[in-house]
Formats: C-alpha cells, structure tokens, sequence
C-alpha cells in the first residue's frame, strides 16, 4: 500500500491541520478509522497489480467553531474526475425524493418561465429534469464531466466547473441571479467552504432563496454512521456549525427540515441576512436547541464517538468470521462510498465477500478500492445464491431488499451493519 505523508502522526500529539472555516488549529480528534484509498474511486483491472494510494481518515473537529472535517489530502480534480463512478439517478427512491423537492418549491416560491433555477453539485440532472419538464430555466452546475454529460442528454444545461466565488461572479453576468439556488450533497464536499458560501451569497437574487441538503452530524453520532465518513466528505455539519458558516457571508437560515434521505438529514432554507421577506421560523430555534441539549457544543461529544466506531468494527468482525466458520457465503450488495470506508477500516475483503453487486453498469466489472473486491450485476446473487447478502448502502435497505426479496426462496438473508449488525430473513 502507497501511503501520503500525513499532517501528524494519529494520538502523536495536535495536529498541524488548521480549520477550513475559521482557522483554528485543530487539536480534537473526532474519528480515526486508520488508513483508507478514496472510496468513490472503482478500479479496473488492470489497476489490481499497481501501486494504490491509502490517507489517513482521521476526522477533527474545531473547538472553535465546531466543524467536524477531514484535512485536505486530495485535491478535488482528483476525486470529481471524468470518470466519477457516481451517478444519481439509479436510485429509485432518491428520484423520488428529488421530484417531491421540485414540486414543493415550484409551490411554495411560484416558479415558472420567468423564473432561474440553479443547482450546484447537479451531477447526471438527476433533480432539474423535474423542472426542466415544467419549463422552468435551470442550470447545473458538476465539476465530474462524465455525469455532467449525462445530465445534458436529458436535456439539462450543465457548466463543467467547480463552483466558487470567481465563477459565480462570471454566471451573475451572463445568466443573472438565482431566484432558487440548490445544492443536494454537495457542502460535505467543499473544501473551500468560504469561497463556495460567497460565491452563492453572490449568486442569490436579492429575494432569492437558497436550499441545502446534507447529512446531519447529529444522526451520524447518534446512529452510529462512521462510515458516512471518507475523504470526499470534506466536512460534517450540525445546525450549530452551518448557521455560523451562512451568517459570516450574509445568509440567515430561517428554516429547517429533518429529512430520513442518507440516514437522516437536514434541509436548511436560508436568504440574505436582512432581507423581510422570510422571517425566522420556529423549527430552527427547536432544532438548535435540541443540538444543544444533546451537547454538540462541548467538545466532550465529538471526542466520545471515536470509541463507538472501534466497537462497531469488532462486533460486525465477530459476526463474519462465525459465519465464514460455519460455512455460510457471504456476498455484498452496493458499491458505495460509505460501503468502502466499512470494508478498509474493518479490514473486510475477498476473505469474507466473494463479490459485490450494484446496479450501476458504470461500476460493474471494476474492483472496489482497497479492499479489491469485484463488482458484479445483481443477477449474480440469484446465480450463486449466497447465504447472505451484506446491504452497504444502508440507507437504501429498505429499497434493496424489495428488490431482492426472491432470496428468500433459497433462505438466503440480508446484513445490515450500521448502526449495529443486524439479520433480516
């Protein structure tokens, strides 16, 4: 394994890394989960016998400020490439989800032909076909040219760029300001987070509103999801984080809603700091509150969460390798990042899963990082029929084990290990 030099040596004393955000140094760990390979990256075969690079995944959090965030290993040129493996639009449920948020705003801010509608992070047009369908004008924003491709066959404009403050200067003179500004997913994977949250400030029309959806650090603590955690996730979010983040570039959030998408998330609703026509609604005084009850700002509650993750490891290790001495196949289902980050922190390989299946052609016939296992069509579970089906994507559970119910004719049966390892017959 091919190693990068790490900012410090974990446990070996404070950590040279200073705060993305606010500058501090940053001293408190919040996760160490050892050494791991970009876990949205899928190998091909002839990349088995080379050299692969492995970074600390050590997780801070600021005392300052109270961002939980990875240090910056990996430029993200390198991550969204022109062959980003991740493509949105093969979930179902996820559709869904991104439909039912088009039909809300469209309601709730009037939109229409007259209207501008701007999605940062679009990846495959997965969201604005939805309003590209009404007649609505949109435009994505995706830095991974292969998926932004994707999304212009279904007929989404789509500017291949990362977003920041420069760019959003160049769209404000050509397309002019956003009356919906979006981005699903994408905060976590924001390095510069001061640049990106200017540039959308820049962006925003005067009465314009801006939604963000992301992962809330609150349910990854409380349901035990470390390996929601890789290098791609620049940084993990609170209330109490975002709100101070949004303030220093002139954004007020004024609502909130708590989602169940990617094991529980938040959907912040923000404007310009002053603006009327929005006022301040009660579910985000109740949340914070709630964050605060809770003890996100004593740093006693981020340090605690390393110990859960060690425990967890041990106990779905424990599982395996009973069920490997009995006899029992073992195959996975998903190739997600979060699954990588399972299989590279728990040492999980071809020992105990034979393959691993995803509906995504895109990742079928490669090798997940790491851990080298291959990724093979679902029809493969039916084929060999294993004893049990390890679900990676669990937020997705729900969605894959109706799809595969049929195992259950030849008493096959599901494992989900987040937050705790779990059979489902």
């Amino acid at each position: 394994m091919l190693t990068e030099p790490a900012a410090t040596v974990a446990g070996a004393g404070p950590s040279r890394a200073h705060c993305r955000f606010c500058g501090a140094g940053l001293e408190h760990t919040f996760a160490d989960l050892g050494m791991s390979p970009l876990c949205e990256t899928i190998l091909s075969p002839g990349e088995l016998n080379r050299m692969e690079p492995f970074y600390p995944l050590h997780v801070w959090v600021c005392a300052e400020c109270l961002l939980v965030q990875v240090e910056d290993y990996v430029a993200p040129e390198a991550i969204f490439h022109s062959a980003y493996p991740y493509h949105s639009s093969y979930s179902t449920s996820w559709l869904r989800h991104a439909e039912t948020y088009v039909e809300q705003m469209c309601q709730r801010l009037s939109l229409g032909t007259h209207s501008q509608v701007v999605e940062i992070g679009s990846n495959d047009g997965y969201l604005l076909q939805y309003f590209v369908g009404r007649g609505i004008p949109v435009l994505g924003i995706e830095p991974a040219g292969n998926v932004a491709e994707e999304a212009e066959r279904r007929g989404v404009p789509t500017r291949t760029r990362f977003f920041g403050e420069d760019m959003a200067r160049e769209l404000v003179e050509e397309v002019g300001r956003a009356d919906l500004l979006l981005g699903n997913n994408v905060l976590a994977q924001v390095p510069d987070l001061n640049s990106f949250l200017s540039g959308a400030s820049l962006l925003l029309a005067p009465d314009g509103l801006l939604t963000m959806e992301f992962p809330h650090l609150l349910r990854l603590v409380e349901r035990n999801q470390f390996d929601t955690i890789y290098h791609e996730h620049f940084s993990y979010f609170s209330l109490l984080a975002v709100e101070r983040i949004f303030s220093a570039h002139g954004l007020q959030i004024f609502d909130v809603e708590e989602l169940s998408s990617h094991g529980g998330s938040l959907r912040v609703f923000a404007r310009h700091i002053g603006h009327p026509s929005q006022p301040v609604r009660p579910a985000v005084g109740a949340l914070r509150a709630a964050e605060e009850a809770a003890g996100l700002r004593t740093v006693a509650y981020y340090t605690a969460f390393n110990e859960q993750a060690r425990s967890t490891k041990r106990r779905l290790l424990r599982f395996l390798v009973d069920a490997k001495d009995a006899g029992r196949t073992i195959v996975g289902y998903g190739a997600p990042g979060k699954g990588n980050t399972l299989l590279n922190y728990c040492g999980i390989g071809r020992d105990f899963l034979d393959y691993t299946v995803d509906r995504n052609p895109h990742k079928q016939g490669g090798f997940l990082p790491g851990t080298h296992i291959p990724i093979l069509d679902p029809g493969t579970i039916e084929a060999t029929r294993p004893d049990l089906v390890l679900i990676l994507p669990w937020n997705l559970s729900r969605e894959i084990m109706e799809q595969m119910r049929h195992i259950h004719d030849w008493g096959g049966k599901f494992v989900v290990a987040i937050p705790d390892v779990a059979v489902h017959g």
